[in-house]
C-alpha cells in the first residue's frame, strides 16, 4: 500500500510519509490526505489509498470528502471575520442579530456561548421528522423556540449538529449571506482553497464515499454507540434528531452534501484544511491576505469550556468555537494550538507557536469521538521532526 502514497514532503519529514505509509499498513485505512504548513509554506501534501470501499478508484490530488465535525472549524472562522469586521459582537445577545431566538429565555443569551457550545442547546427535544434536517427554516425555528437543556453559561455540552444552525443563522443574520456563501467569498476563494460547505453537484464525481467504522472487536468499546444507547438521552438527540447524520445513505447522498450545514457536511482536502489554518498559525495572514487580526486569533485559543462534557460524557476543552488540547488528547506539544476534529477521524488545526497547519482528511470512519490515532501518528512524526 506505501507504493500508492503520491504528493510532496520535504525530506525533514520524511517521518511523516512514513508515518501516513503505516497508517495504510498497520491500520483500516483506506483513502486519505494530510497536509502540514509551516510558517505559511507548504511542507508535506501527501495522499494515497482509494476513494471508495472496493478499492477500485484510487484517492488523487483533488479528491473531497465529507469531513464532519472539522467543518465547525471553518464555520468559527467565518464567526471571528465578522467580529474583525465590526458585524458582529460575541458578546451581543443572539436575540440582537435573530429577533426570534429570545423566545424561552434566551433573549440575553450572548453569542460567545453558540461557540463555546455553552448555550445549552445541543439537541431539539421534539422529534422531527428525518426530512426536517434539510430545511434551514424549520431547523432555526425549532431552535429558536427550544428551550435550553441547562442554565446557559453554567455547563458546557458539545452543539454536535445545532452549532451548524446556531452558528450559521447568526452569521447569515450579521453578513446577509449563508455561512456557505459568506465562506466562499471571504475565505475559500481569496486562499484558492478546495472547500465547500454546500457542495455543488459538479463536484460529486471527485468526491469519496464515507465508510462507517468497522465494529468494536473483541473487548472493544465503541464509545459513541455507548453514550448513544438511551433514544431519550440528550447524546441521543444531539446526533439524531432529526436525521441519522452517521449514516451512510444520509452522508453520501446529493441532498448531504448539496445542503449547508456549518456543523457537519464541509467536504474538502486537507491541502485547504491546512492552508486556512496555516493562516492563523501566522498572525492571520498567508499569501499576502487577512483572514483575522490576532486579537480574533488569541480568542479563538482562550478557553472558554473545560471539564465533563454534558454531551459526550468525557472531558472536553473549548475555545470559541474550537476544540483545545486537553490532558490526554493534545493536538501536539504546545499550549496554544486551535482546530477541530470530524467524526471518524479528520482534523484541523493551528499552532500558533510553531507556526504549523495541519490538514487530515480520510473515508474509512474510526470509533474516537475526539482524537484519531491515525491523525496523531502524523502530526507527532511533524513535531518529531522539527
Amino acid at each position: 500500500m506505501a507504493s500508492s502514497i503520491e504528493g510532496t514532503c520535504d525530506p525533514r519529514f520524511k517521518k511523516v510519509k512514513d508515518a501516513f505509509a503505516a497508517n495504510f499498513e498497520t491500520t483500516n485505512e483506506v483513502g486519505a490526505s494530510v497536509a502540514m504548513y509551516i510558517d505559511g509554506k507548504p511542507v508535506v501534501d501527501l495522499w494515497g489509498g482509494y476513494a471508495d470501499q472496493a478499492r477500485t478508484k484510487p484517492w488523487t490530488r483533488d479528491t473531497l470528502v465529507n469531513v464532519y465535525s472539522t467543518t465547525k472549524g471553518l464555520a468559527a472562522m467565518c464567526a471571528h471575520r465578522l467580529v474583525d469586521q465590526g458585524k458582529l459582537d460575541l458578546d451581543a445577545p443572539v436575540a440582537k442579530y435573530w429577533p426570534e431566538f429570545a423566545q424561552a429565555g434566551k433573549d440575553k443569551l450572548p453569542v460567545r456561548f453558540l461557540l463555546s457550545h455553552r448555550a445549552g442547546l445541543p439537541a431539539i427535544r421534539k422529534t422531527l421528522p428525518p426530512e426536517a434536517l434539510y430545511d434551514w427554516k424549520t431547523m432555526t425555528d425549532a431552535i429558536a423556540a427550544q428551550e435550553p437543556w441547562w442554565v446557559p453559561g453554567t455547563k458546557h455540552g458539545y452543539h454536535a449538529i445545532t452549532y451548524g444552525w446556531l452558528v450559521g443563522e447568526v452569521v447569515r443574520r450579521a453578513s446577509g449571506k449563508t455561512l456557505g456563501t459568506y465562506f466562499r467569498d471571504e475565505i475559500v476563494t481569496p486562499l484558492g482553497l478546495d472547500a465547500h460547505i454546500g457542495l455543488d453537484a459538479q463536484h460529486d464525481s471527485r468526491t469519496s464515499n464515507i465508510i462507517p467504522s468497522p465494529p468494536p472487536g473483541s473487548g472493544e468499546v465503541n464509545q459513541l454507540a455507548a453514550i448513544m444507547a438511551d433514544p431519550e438521552s440528550i447524546t441521543y438527540k444531539a446526533i439524531m434528531n432529526p436525521g441519522a447524520v452517521l449514516a451512510p445513505d444520509v452522508v453520501n447522498s446529493r441532498a448531504w452534501r448539496g445542503m449547508e450545514l456549518p456543523s457537519a457536511n464541509g467536504h474538502a482536502t486537507a491541502r485547504s484544511i491546512a492552508k486556512a489554518y496555516a493562516a492563523l498559525a501566522r498572525g492571520g495572514e498567508i499569501d499576502g491576505y487577512r483572514v483575522l487580526t490576532p486579537a480574533s486569533i488569541e480568542r479563538c485559543y482562550t478557553e472558554q469550556s473545560f471539564g465533563m462534557d454534558e454531551v459526550l460524557k468525557q472531558k472536553t476543552r473549548i475555545g470559541l468555537g474550537f476544540m483545545l488540547s486537553q490532558p490526554g488528547v493534545e493536538m501536539g506539544p504546545n499550549p496554544r494550538t486551535f482546530g477541530h476534529p470530524g467524526a471518524g477521524g479528520s482534523l484541523g488545526f493551528a499552532d500558533p507557536d510553531a507556526k504549523v497547519g495541519f490538514g487530515y482528511t480520510m473515508n474509512q470512519m474510526g470509533t474516537d469521538p475526539l482524537l484519531d490515532p491515525r491523525a496523531a501518528r502524523l502530526f507527532n512524526a511533524l513535531y518529531a521532526s522539527m
